[in-house]
């Protein structure tokens, strides 16, 4: 990574202006793999400064100029691929299959729909005698997570691109690999100098600064709901647009008439894929009381055929999780639910036999789990599942409602008309019937405390543009 101590500003990778570095853990190895430079409030300012500057020329750009830029993007993206896929399996452990195939085809599929959304998307409308026209907001500055690194800078950064703004983007400095390349991309797509900074730093002195800076129009944040609160209370002085992608807890409702066999184990590797660190998630299934021990037994011989070890063995269905941090908070969190009393079904405490280096997590499922217990109230963020039993469907939506969260939810029945009713009465972002495909032509976002806003294609544009009306266009000759 020959930037790695560097920053991308106005067009060119600048040197940071303090001298502040940390080392990238390969969580596999628990071993540093890169060294970045974490930038401050300093480096933030040329950031923004850049993007100000290049605003009033790119905010006008015609459409056709902005989908020549997004076609070289995606151009570039591609013969990329396979370097950000390494990248990827390298700073948060993902197996390079799960990597190629999930990782880094969520960054290229979000720049087609955004590229398809924009070749059609509707700036300028009548309504009487006004003109409704939707302008792209400015200088935006964009805080990306590490679970989805690709993912979440894509689509944050294609949607502003699409609807005319520029952009400072802050990687998580947990896994900055990937984010480092894609600005090597925006260089090589001949990005027009100042639409797109990158500045690498923690959240308190980079995104801190990024989400109070006074010419920033508007902060898109994706987290925990801990770090989104911090992020809003920050940007209230400047009273910017605060968008916001948060926690989860999704609620997986099995219905009596599904077919448990398949459903379940679904449920499992749902729950469990990128070892379990996907916001939407669907970490609590629900299921019928009187077959609770059925979806049980399927349950725990699902989790246990999961094969969990080194990102480039082959066969390896989850790597470690993240880092150092998120181990001992699963650990703790799996720790208190036994010490609740939760039943415990396979898994649990520790790492899997024969990974003594690594941070491994056991794939782990809980049974007959109450409302109020740990892992059903608090997002783990692992791999990690629990089962709770329902008495009937009134019940059953009760529980799924009953967080402070709602990103997703998920719903398993052979009667797709019954598996709608469901849906409309559950407060979620995103309703799952029968484990569907990935819409990323879908809006993405949450209810409740698990943000606001919406992200992919067309209503990711809509996030990044302010509307006004021209009243009397009509009559104005």
């Amino acid at each position: 990574m020959n930037h790695s101590l560097e920053f991308y500003i106005g067009g060119r990778w600048t040197a940071a202006l303090g001298s502040a570095r940390m080392e990238v853990i390969n969580p596999a190895t628990e071993t540093p793999c890169a060294q970045i430079a974490l930038g401050g409030p300093a480096d933030v300012d040329a950031a923004v400064a850049a993007a100000k500057a290049a605003f009033p020329a790119y905010g006008v750009a015609p459409r056709e100029a902005r989908l020549a830029l997004l076609r070289r993007i995606l151009e570039a993206y591609n013969e990329r691929s396979e370097a950000l896929a390494e990248a990827v399996s390298l700073e948060m452990g993902a197996p390079i299959p799960f990597a190629r195939e999930a990782q880094v085809w969520a960054g290229r599929v979000h720049l087609e729909a955004t590229i398809e959304a924009l070749e059609s998307y509707e700036f300028s409308r009548r309504r009487g005698t006004s003109l409704i026209v939707r302008e792209p907001i400015g200088v935006c500055a964009l805080i990306t997570p590490w679970n989805w690194p690709l993912n979440q800078i894509v689509c944050k950064v294609a949607p502003a691109l699409a609807a005319g703004c520029c952009v400072v983007l802050k990687p998580s400095e947990i896994a900055p690999l990937s984010g480092l390349l894609f600005a090597e991309i925006m260089l090589a797509a001949g990005t027009p100098p100042g639409v797109f900074n990158l500045v690498n730093g923690t959240g308190a002195d980079v995104g801190q600064p990024m989400s109070s800076h006074a010419d920033v129009d508007m902060v898109s944040f994706t987290g925990s709901t801990r770090a989104g609160i911090l992020v809003a209370k920050a940007a209230a002085d400047t009273v910017k647009r605060v968008a916001q992608e948060l926690g989860g807890k999704s609620p997986n409702i099995l219905l009596p008439d599904a077919d448990f066999a398949s459903a379940v184990k679904a449920g499992v590797l749902a729950c469990f894929a990128n070892s379990g660190q996907s916001c939407d998630a669907p970490t609590r299934m629900l299921v019928p009381a009187d077959r609770h021990e059925e979806a049980c037994a399927l349950a725990k011989a699902a989790a246990e055929a999961v094969k969990v070890g080194d990102p480039r063995a082959p066969g390896v269905d989850l790597g470690p999780v993240v880092s150092r941090m998120q181990f001992d908070k699963i650990q703790r969190l799996i720790g208190a639910a036994i010490g609740e009393g939760t039943r415990l079904l396979t898994g649990g405490i520790g790492r899997p036999e024969g990974l003594g280096v690594g941070y491994y997590v056991k794939p782990t499922v809980f049974a007959d789990v109450k409302r109020d217990a740990i892992v059903a109230r608090e997002e783990v963020f692992g791999p990690v599942l629990a089962i709770s039993p329902y008495r009937d469907e009134d019940e059953a939506v009760d529980i799924a409602n009953d967080t402070v969260y709602g990103l997703a939810s998920y719903i398993s029945s052979r009667d797709i008309d019954h598996a709608r009713a469901v849906a409309t009465r559950l407060r979620t972002g995103t309703v799952n019937i029968n484990y569907p495909a990935w819409d990323i032509r879908a809006p993405f976002g949450g209810y409740k405390q698990s943000g606001n806003g919406r992200e992919y294609a067309d209503f990711g544009i809509d996030d990044y543009c302010e509307v006004k009306a021209v009243v009397g266009w009509e009559g104005a000759a």
